[in-house]
């Protein structure tokens, strides 16, 4: 028996010594010392020594073990060192090298021009007020004298989930919200999105911008609409920006105007991007109808309000020089990054 565990401790020291894996090291000392290795199995037999014997068997089987449990974990050191040096090396950063650049996001050009209109008109002491992109058809058409049978319903054709509830095709319904909740004096704009069926092309799409404003109080007229509207023009596109007010028609506004602001390429000459009318169509405005006012439990006969609503998207176009909408929408940077 004594050859025998000196054969396995000269086996197990050389194997453990030629090891070159944490893996392959492990394998081999449930090898030699597992429950059913090779020197439990020689020290299950024992048994069958004299008692003579026994306390040498016995004292030698320990120091081998012993020898055989020093020597792997000696070897784990080892491997677990090389092994740590191979990864710091292949992880090793050359604080030499220059930096990779980093990529930093910008503003979209839609919220650009948007908070640029929002700071204009809090300067102007408008708030702020927002709504419900999923409304009532009696908020988006009813209340703002459209009743079910009214043809300019045509002209903002919609996205209906029911018959009473749509996408909002404008951002006036905000207003509704704003004068059934609050008492005169009223001075806010409403920004948001808003939702139309028509097909996308140069100047349309089914989904874009609006940014409508409400002014209600005693005495307004169309020389305080007017002079709220040149304000922003100006702001927006310098002093030398000139708008015109021409006669139209909205349920919602009685009376009502186009407003057009002077073309940024001929400067009211006529050109090809007017279409030689020297100005160019922005936005619609009026004095907010009676029956609207009425309708929100606002006396007519004691005050009186304008409003008015503007594409953001048209507004964007004509800041930067933009022909063609659907640039806004594309996501390619080489058309961002301008911004």
């Amino acid at each position: 028996m004594k050859q025998e565990l000196e054969k396995i401790e000269s086996a197990a020291l050389g194997e453990t010594a030629s090891c070159d894996s944490i893996k392959a090291l492990d394998e081999l000392r449930v090898k030699y010392l597992g429950k059913k290795g090779e020197l439990t199995a020689i020290l299950k037999q024992m048994g069958k020594l004299s008692a003579e014997e026994r306390p040498v068997i016995g004292q030698l089987a320990n120091k081998i073990r012993q020898d055989i449990e020093n020597a792997v974990s000696k070897k784990m050191a080892d491997l677990k060192a090389k092994e740590q040096e191979l990864r710091i090396a292949s992880e090793s950063i050359d604080i030499t090298l220059p930096g990779k650049p980093q990529s930093f996001g910008k503003l979209h050009p839609l919220t650009i021009v948007a908070n640029e209109i929002k700071e204009i008109f809090m300067g102007m002491g408008f708030s702020i007020a927002d709504g419900p992109e999923v409304e009532y058809d009696y908020y988006n058409f009813e209340a703002l004298n459209l009743p079910p049978d009214h043809p300019a319903r045509d002209t903002q054709d919609t996205f209906y989930i029911t018959d009473n509830i749509l996408l909002r095709t404008q951002t006036s319904s905000v207003q509704v919200h704003v004068m059934e909740n609050q008492k005169p004096p009223i001075r806010i704009i409403s920004p948001g999105r808003v939702y139309r069926s028509d097909a996308v092309d140069a100047t349309h799409s089914p989904l874009f911008h609006q940014i409508e404003g409400l002014v209600v109080d005693k005495g307004i007229t169309m020389a305080d609409l007017k002079g709220v509207l040149e304000t922003l023009m100006k702001k927006l596109y310098g002093n030398d920006c000139k708008i015109r007010l021409r006669p139209h028609h909205f349920p919602f506004t009685e009376p009502s105007a186009e407003v057009d602001v002077m073309c940024f390429n001929c400067h009211g000459e006529g050109c090809r991007i007017c279409k030689g009318e020297g100005y160019i169509e922005l936005l619609g405005a009026g004095m907010v109808h009676p029956k609207v006012l009425e309708g929100c439990g606002i006396d007519s006969s004691v005050y009186s309000g304008f409003a008015f609503g503007m594409g953001l998207e048209r507004i964007v176009m004509r800041r930067y020089n933009i022909s063609d909408m659907r640039l806004l929408y594309e996501n390619d940077l080489r058309f961002l990054e301008q911004f």
